[in-house]
């Protein structure tokens, strides 16, 4: 294809992407109402009732909109998350089917890989910093002591849960990222078992500045996956050295720097035999 048909095609594909983010937006709009908007409010409808505004008085657990606004921005903001959530396999869909063809075999073996394990890992981070929300939040509205109010916003409690999941399902990424350095032979296995102590704390340092809340119990929990995560991403980087140096064995490639040059032959090289096809044909009468 030339440049422009391929310019072509990524747009069209981009537009397919777009319209089911879009539908999967309008469904989550209609969801909210319907189930999602209390999904998210649990944590905080598991607080203790003096952690909780009530301004009615029936023991309800209820947000606060101090905007006209207020309530739109949220309810749309939530809906495009969940909708981009949602339509997540239609769309890698279309860049998978974008850039398959320029793959090999095994480069989409890795890709389809790649992709199951990273998908899985931000399930796995936000499922965490879900179920870790109302022991936080615990924790942090206590701190106030006795003599204060809690009435949280609908704005800034569903703005700090959607940025604590994302923040969760990011960082168990970086781990995976590591063991695709190691796979492209950027990044070594004796590098990283050299670097351990390093990377296990530049990870505490990573969940003390990315996470919203700033308490130790959110740190904590994010960091210590996190850590689990790296070493495994280190084992495999030992064993995928392992296969590699072995592979490099049966070449004879062991012990070559990168930047040599390969050796070359001096004499020449010996031509097949020309096939009765190779022979040239009579001159047409």
């Amino acid at each position: 294809m030339t440049l422009v048909g391929h310019l072509r095609e990524l747009r069209n594909r981009v537009a397919v992407a777009l319209v089911f983010v879009l539908l999967a937006t309008a469904v989550s709009f209609w969801w909210y109402e319907h189930g999602l908007g209390d999904f998210l409010r649990a944590p905080y409808c598991d607080l203790p009732a003096d952690l909780r505004f009530d301004g009615n008085g029936d023991q309800n657990c209820e947000l606060l909109i101090t905007d006209v606004f207020g309530g739109v921005f949220i309810r749309l903001k939530v809906s495009l998350l969940a909708g981009v959530v949602l339509s997540a396999p239609f769309w890698l869909y279309q860049l998978w089917a974008f850039i398959t063809p320029g793959l090999k075999r095994s480069e989409k073996r890795y890709g389809v890989g790649f992709v199951a394990a990273s998908t899985s890992l931000f399930a796995l981070g936000a499922t965490l910093a879900y179920y870790s929300l109302s022991a936080g939040l615990k924790l942090l509205l206590t701190l106030a002591g006795s003599g204060t109010a809690v009435a949280l916003t609908a704005e800034n409690y569903i703005g700090f849960v959607l940025s604590l999941l994302v923040a969760f399902g990011v960082s168990f990424e970086l781990p995976l990222l590591a063991v695709a350095l190691n796979l492209v032979g950027v990044l070594s296995h004796a590098t990283l078992n050299k670097g351990r102590r390093w990377i296990f704390f530049l990870t505490i340092v990573f969940a003390a500045f990315i996470t919203p809340t700033q308490d130790p119990f959110t740190m904590l929990l994010m960091a210590g996956p996190m850590i689990v995560l790296f070493e495994l991403a280190i084992q495999v980087a030992r064993l995928v050295d392992r296969r590699r140096a072995k592979r490099e064995a049966v070449l004879g490639l062991t012990g070559l720097d990168d930047d040599e040059a390969s050796p070359l032959v001096d004499g020449p090289s010996r031509l097949d035999e020309p096939s009765p096809l190779d022979e040239p044909t009579s001159a047409p009468r």
